[in-house]
């Protein structure tokens, strides 16, 4: 039997599995504004939680995402509809015995390390790829490769790479006047368009409206926290490893902050996106998954950043392609960036991008949850 679910493209910037098993979990998000006595665990904050105990609760989402990315399903191949907390449905209840196998592998045969997850098996599919693909037209036996030479030269240094990208888009004078950037245009998936427009001011925080029919959908990250907010759910406050990546965003729309993100820069070993040679820069962060960032060699420019959200279970990874740079008030900026995950892909494009205009303080503050759903009876 082949289980095949139709798959939705998830937009950061528009209604994310985040916000939708947020609105279906059995608490709602607290306000920003009264701040927890202490970090609720999973089982602590939502019902039947079995085999994720003591999962810190911000991270539980994070996890299904993972596994819905996983296994190339949506959260109703495991979950009823609207009652997530129920054990109807076989594939949930063999889903626990499936992270315990995970989890067991991993402690036993690798230090605890997660080196073993879903997708190891799964590669995309519900069921877990046991038997090799068979040879197509196009297959050709791989060719051998010498031993892999060292991750760069010991004399190669970021530095150059970094000062190089600072020139290309207008200078650390000219970068260092930049307070604040608006931007209007369209977010594009599967062809369709909707309005968008994004704040950010240095240096670091960033807001996004996606401007749907039935009212926006909100990510933002103020400096301090992140929340996802959609018409007619409760906001979904980001996780510490959600609001990292956000927090990574903001800062390069001010590129003359965003080395300072990192506690170290290293020249990995030199790559090539569509036939362009780029040189590779992983960025290290405290307590964070390294950050790989793409510098085309001819132009200095960024090209592509490749960054990851940890679950409990393993890495949500995250693909960002920068296009179409254009020069705003001396400084270039890209006018086009495509954000790809596992569960599909969006194009951003810019048509108006204006630097240093006013932006009003209060579209960098948390809105409350729609007041039907800020106090669900019953919980």
């Amino acid at each position: 039997m082949t289980f095949k679910l139709p798959r939705r493209t998830l937009c950061a910037c528009a209604v994310t599995a985040c916000v939708v098993l947020a609105s279906l979990a059995t608490s709602h998000a607290q306000s920003s504004a009264t701040p927890a006595a202490a970090p609720k665990t999973a089982e602590q904050q939502f019902k039947n939680i079995q085999v994720l105990k003591g999962v810190p609760a911000d991270q539980l989402i994070p996890a299904m995402q993972f596994i819905s990315a996983s296994l190339g399903v949506e959260c109703d191949f495991c979950h009823v509809d609207r009652a997530f907390d129920k054990d109807d449905k076989k594939p949930k209840q063999f889903a626990r015995k499936m992270i315990q196998m995970q989890t067991g592998i991993n402690q036993n045969s690798f230090k605890g390390e997660t080196e073993v997850t879903c997708n190891t098996c799964h590669r995309g599919s519900a069921h877990p790829m046991s038997i090799p693909a068979v040879a197509d037209a196009n297959w050709k036996p791989p060719i051998p490769q010498p031993e892999a030479a060292p991750v760069a030269p010991a004399e190669q240094r970021a530095d150059p790479v970094i000062a190089k990208y600072i020139q290309a888009i207008g200078g650390q004078t000219a970068l260092e006047k930049v307070s604040s950037l608006s931007e209007k245009g369209s977010s594009e998936v599967n062809g369709n368009a909707t309005p968008i427009d994004i704040y950010a001011k240095a240096p670091d925080a960033r807001v996004s409206f996606v401007h749907l029919p039935n009212g926006a959908s909100i990510t933002a990250f103020n400096g301090k926290a992140g929340w996802l907010s959609s018409p007619g759910r409760p906001v979904h406050d980001m996780s510490a490893s959600e609001a990292a990546s956000a927090r990574l965003d903001a800062t390069f729309s001010f590129p003359a902050n965003a080395t300072k993100e990192f506690s170290k820069l290293r020249v990995g070993r030199p790559d090539k996106i569509d036939d362009r040679a780029v040189t590779v820069v992983m960025g290290m962060r405290e307590g964070q998954p390294p950050v790989r960032l793409f510098f085309d060699d001819q132009s200095g420019l960024l090209v592509r950043m490749i960054r990851f959200t940890e679950t409990p279970l393993g890495r949500n990874p995250t693909q960002v392609d920068y296009a179409d740079y254009r020069e705003v008030s001396g400084v270039k900026t890209p006018f086009q960036w495509t954000i790809s995950r596992p569960s599909g892909r969006f194009t951003i494009k810019i048509d108006e991008a204006k630097i240093n205009a006013p932006i009003d303080e209060s579209k960098f503050v948390r809105p409350p949850d729609p007041p039907a759903l800020a106090q669900p009876a019953g919980h």
